[in-house]
């Protein structure tokens, strides 16, 4: 028989709310870009685009923006790239064709939980391998040594982390490449904050020419700041790539013509990626500012281990209400979302993001301890009651 249907249930929240609600600080990647600010790299391309006739593009993305993709990649050229709609298809194709009819995979946690439930809805048997919280989100090579073995077909990570934030050492990238080799497993590396670093300048190193079975996956939604273009890529062995296009030409065809042949090209040009990146570091340093007051104040009731990298935080509450029923609260009381680490396999965290111009972070941020506040209250009362009723 097969699986019940899993849902996305972060998505589902973030779908349902995050038009709606006042506040908005459940999103991972930096305020967005705004057109004007792209194009100003390019005077002539809106004239260009204006002349485009809105036919389809290149099912597997223009040669252009392939080209401008692999660059960025050691020894990958335009057949290692597929280009897709969002990070989101390329992880559901990759998912969909390493793991067709079952098989093991290794899901890192805390990571975006899409592949915990793709690996479900697939009928895949999942292991899990973990991030320490005790050490500052280490990886823990025991848990992933333990949860691959020769039956497993794909490795899933994220790096830089989402929620967490944190960038794996290079001794600790070169332990998973060794486990991967070692099993022969596809490794999926969800390398989607590259770019999004708060402590330093250089762009997070891939995963990608460290091991012939890497598979390297990309969007302009996080570190770009541009998630409305809906341009994602997978950078992997050029055989497997012509297969996940098969999967690709079943789901979405191709992707959007003016951003496949205009818009990210132009934002991939090293100048003008360097800008973006700049841009985008620059709220992420802001905010984290007024970020990491909020936290202070807020001290006996939160903790946290500083992102390294991202436009979000990991935070953890010490509280008894679980972060599903916390975030629901905060929809309904306080008109704010954010993440429930729930949602990402960790309880007692809330994902937030900080990225964000600072009078609306600092409201939204004013909210949620307002609300954070009034649950432990109400947590104390109750716990009075329950011991007075035991005294009577």
């Amino acid at each position: 028989m097969a699986a019940a249907f899993q849902p996305f249930e972060l998505e589902r929240i973030m779908s349902d709310w995050e038009q709606v609600v006042e506040y908005n600080l459940s999103e991972s990647g930096a305020h967005p870009v705004e057109v004007r600010e792209l194009i100003e790299h390019d005077p002539d391309i809106l004239d260009r685009m204006l002349d485009t006739e809105l036919g389809y593009g290149y099912a597997n993305g223009s040669p252009e923006l392939r080209e401008a993709i692999a660059q960025y990649y050691p020894g990958a050229n335009a057949e290692n790239v597929l280009v897709t709609i969002g990070c989101i298809e390329a992880n559901f194709i990759t998912f969909q064709t390493l793991l067709e009819g079952g098989g093991e995979v290794a899901v890192q946690v805390p990571c975006y939980l899409q592949s915990w439930g793709l690996a479900h809805n697939l009928g895949a048997v999942r292991r899990t391998f973990r991030l320490d919280p005790d050490r500052n989100w280490a990886l823990d090579t025991d848990s992933l040594e333990a949860a691959v073995s020769d039956e497993t077909k794909l490795i899933s990570i994220c790096n830089p982390n989402n929620p967490s934030g944190q960038i794996l050492t290079e001794a600790e990238m070169d332990a998973v490449v060794r486990v991967a080799e070692g099993s022969g497993a596809y490794l999926l590396a969800d390398e989607i904050y590259a770019g999004s670093e708060r402590e330093r300048e250089e762009v997070s190193p891939t995963f990608y020419g460290r091991y012939d079975r890497v598979i390297s996956a990309g969007s302009m939604s996080k570190s770009f700041a541009m998630p409305g273009l809906r341009i994602g890529w997978l950078v992997g062995p050029e055989d497997l790539i012509r297969k996940l296009w098969m999967r690709h030409e079943y789901l979405t065809l191709s992707t959007a013509k003016l951003s496949n042949h205009f818009l990210a090209p132009l934002a991939l040009r090293p100048d003008v990626r360097k800008t973006i990146f700049e841009r985008t570091r620059g709220y992420i340093r802001r905010g984290w500012d007024n970020y990491r007051t909020w936290i202070d104040d807020n001290a006996d009731i939160l903790s946290l281990v500083p992102p390294q990298a991202t436009a979000i935080s990991f935070v953890r509450y010490n509280l008894k209400t679980d972060s599903a029923t916390l975030v629901n609260r905060l929809i309904q009381e306080k008109s704010v979302l954010i993440g429930p680490g729930d949602y990402f396999g960790v309880p007692n965290h809330l994902r937030i993001s900080y990225g964000l111009p600072p009078d609306y972070l600092n409201e939204g941020l004013r909210r949620i301890s307002s609300l954070l506040r009034q649950v432990a209250e109400e947590e104390a009362a109750g716990s009075e009651n329950e011991r007075g009723a035991a005294a009577g």
